[in-house]
């Protein structure tokens, strides 16, 4: 049953929509954005038609040919051509946008020449309508011989026709030819076809062009089809130069049948307008930062009683845990352990929703593309171009998706150097550690009446991450060579009013993940770290026990100061205890004691769990009685030796330097290697951004001390 279900692919150029529709489809709330570079991999989902019938429908990158200039369009090509692929489908729907067909239709008119059975949506009808754009559906269809349907995905209104379409399409393609492919190579692509059993002309010419890109040709087929073109002296560019004018001659036929315009677009009119402020050589930077500078004001000022309430709860919880759970290991486990380890994390969660609203606002308005615009001059002068950009910034939710998104980057020398420095960018795993150090030593106190100091400290992180990734990426372009040049075209969406429904499921499903995938590694390493923080070599403990056993040790103290001490002591010669004290001649230059070592080794595996670790650690080497958050806890940590308190201005500054520069996070690390296929450069990365860090964090401490 599984074998013959509807395979549908939805196809479009960047900005149409594309995962809008799906998502109206499916229900699985993928993330959508006003600006290129979304959908960065296929993506799979399935609707139920009216017959009671599943289908599943596949979301391909956007892309405006069937040539590819990155990663993700190859994609594209790849799904539509291969019968072999998993994803291989019955049915293509080409999502196009009304207010600009001239463009999108050349996608159509090469996907129709696959010999794929076609449907056309018309998407954002209600912005061609608002422009005076006059299409005449019926004679549009008719000319092409398809099924199209009318949509403005944005309102969900036609996605019940378009499943209709769906329901009610052949197997066969009715589409009709849009241009004489075999004109432009005849010899080449008869024998081409012949070589590989391609019953497709088009399909036989476009592997001429791709054939090194294509995973489903060995070897000897790609030497082949080289070797044939050599014979015809073939010449791709000119082919496609051809091709492109024969296809714009044919949909300018079209248009001129069934499309009018009487005036242009009243969006894009205001949306020009705003452009002429918001990309403006200098206003534009001023208001970018300006913006900057709302968002991380807002989210010290707005998550302050959120925080202070979820602080409470934990608190709480420890109480009744210690009140009404029996004593013994099981509960210092479940309390000093996993509650303790969670509590350190989930306390940010209000501000890892923030920010996801504000970058999702951003994104969906239209000005992400804008800032990507803007900084394609500068992105140049250091090695990069102006789609780097939407990773970097992307890269302050999280390096992941990021650096995947670099498949948009045509250039393999700039995609590196992109991939090499988003992990640079300040991403939302780092605002925990860094709103909780600036609450410890930047004072609560307003600038000018209006400036939240707090919150200008914040910024300042951040943007001078955004800093240092674009003076490596300037190092790293006279260190790695390439002989291939870099340009950037892209398209500018008009702006419109961000959906808040895709506002609160991107927070959602951000403070979602963050809470599941974050949650199991803290736990785990909460539970793993108590271990190794609450036992020790024997004789040690021992040591320890039998030292304040004796009168004379234990002479005036109060029971709770003595308690805190064996705690204390107990901790210091615990296996962690070694492990921290062990590197803690190597990190003490930085201001670090060996309780920060410890978290610096753990939070390897996320840097979130950094916080866990210290909620973990000052709840076993804290007193039962008193139930502190982990800011107070943390606020109130002395130093046995010098009686100073250990997280000063000096030490705080020197940690957030150093999360701010070192790569803390494996799954990074994977997701480099898995896009790079070579160990090598994750390797690089870890060793530089570490470096940096170590030196930059020296730096600062004994500057601050």
């Amino acid at each position: 049953m599984l074998k013959n279900r509807l395979k549908v692919a939805l196809v479009g150029n960047p900005n149409t929509g594309k995962s809008t529709i799906f998502n109206a489809l499916t229900g699985l709330n993928q993330k959508i954005g006003n600006f290129p570079g979304v959908t960065v991999d296929k993506k799979t989902g399935f609707t139920k038609l009216a017959d009671g019938e599943t289908v599943e429908i596949i979301d391909l990158p956007g892309t405006y040919s069937l040539y590819p200039k990155s990663a993700d369009e190859t994609i594209v090509f790849e799904v539509l051509t291969n019968p072999n692929n998993s994803s291989y489908p019955n049915l293509v729907v080409i999502v196009a946008d009304a207010t600009n067909l001239k463009r999108n239709l050349l996608l159509y008119t090469q996907i129709a020449d696959l010999g794929l059975p076609v449907i056309i949506t018309l998407n954002m009808m209600d912005l061609a309508v608002k422009g005076n754009i006059e299409i005449d559906i019926d004679a549009f269809a008719k000319r092409l011989n398809i099924v199209v349907v009318p949509l403005a995905a944005r309102k969900s209104q036609g996605i019940d026709e378009l499943k209709n379409a769906i329901q009610y399409a052949t197997k066969v393609p009715l589409q009709l030819p849009t241009i004489d492919v075999e004109d432009i190579a005849p010899e080449l692509i008869k024998d081409i076809s012949e070589l590989l059993t391609i019953k497709n002309p088009y399909i036989a010419l476009q592997t001429s062009h791709q054939h090194q890109n294509l995973n489903y040709l060995t070897k000897s087929q790609n030497e082949a089809i080289k070797a044939l073109k050599i014979k015809h002296d073939f010449h791709s560019q000119k082919a496609q130069a051809a091709e492109t004018i024969a296809r714009y001659n044919y949909i300018n036929d079209i248009l001129l049948d069934t499309v009018k315009y009487t005036s242009v677009a009243l969006e894009e009119n205001i949306s020009n307008k705003i452009d002429h402020y918001l990309t403006h050589k200098v206003w534009g930077f001023v208001i970018f930062i300006g913006i900057l500078f709302a968002i991380f004001q807002s989210i010290f000022a707005w998550s302050e009683y959120p925080m202070m309430l979820i602080e409470t709860v934990f608190v709480w919880l420890a109480e009744i845990g210690y009140t009404y759970l029996p004593a013994g290991v099981f509960t210092n486990l479940l309390i000093d352990g996993v509650l303790a380890g969670l509590s350190g994390v989930m306390v940010f969660i209000p501000q890892i929703a923030l920010l996801f609203a504000f970058i999702a606002v951003l994104e969906d308005t239209g000005y992400m593309s804008r800032v990507t615009f803007m900084m394609d001059k500068l992105m140049r002068k250091v090695g990069l171009n102006g789609k780097s950009v939407v990773p970097l910034i992307g890269g302050l939710a999280c390096a992941v998706p990021s650096i995947m998104s670099t498949r948009t980057i045509e250039n393999w020398k700039d995609r590196i150097i992109t991939i090499m420095v988003t992990p640079l960018v300040g991403c939302s795993a780092r605002l925990p550690i860094y709103t909780l150090l600036i609450s410890l030593v930047v004072p609560k106190k307003m600038l000018l009446g209006f400036i939240n100091l707090q919150g200008l400290v914040l910024m300042s992180l951040f943007l001078m991450s955004i800093v240092m990734a674009i003076l490596v990426a300037w190092v790293m372009k006279g260190i790695i060579r390439s002989k291939a040049k870099g340009y950037f075209i892209m398209e500018l969406p008009v702006y419109r009013m961000p959906r808040w429904n895709n506002v609160g499921i991107t927070m959602y499903e951000s403070v979602k993940t963050f809470v599941t995938q974050a949650g199991k590694v803290i736990i785990a390493v909460s539970i793993i770290l108590w271990v190794l923080a609450s036992y020790g070599p024997s004789d040690r403990f021992e040591k320890i026990d039998l030292k304040y056993a004796k009168i004379e040790n234990i002479k005036g103290l109060p029971a709770d100061e003595l308690e805190r001490i064996i705690a204390s002591e107990k901790l210091e010669n615990s296996y962690a205890g070694i492990l921290g004290k062990s590197i803690e001649p190597s990190i003490k230059p930085l201001g670090f004691d060996w309780k920060i070592g410890i978290a610096l080794i753990t939070s390897f595996a996320a840097r979130e769990v950094f916080v866990g670790t210290m909620a973990t650690l000052y709840s076993v080497d804290g007193d039962d009685t008193k139930m502190e958050s982990v800011r107070e806890k943390m606020a109130n940590a002395k130093n046995p030796l010098t009686g100073q308190v250990v997280f000063t201005t000096a030490t705080a500054f020197s940690l957030m330097i150093f999360y701010a520069f070192a790569m803390q996070c494996m799954s990074t690390m994977a997701v480099v290697y898995r896009e790079t296929k070579k160990i090598k450069w994750p390797l690089i990365q870890f060793t530089y951004m570490l470096v940096l860090a170590y030196v930059s964090s020296f730096v600062v401490y004994q500057l601050l001390k």
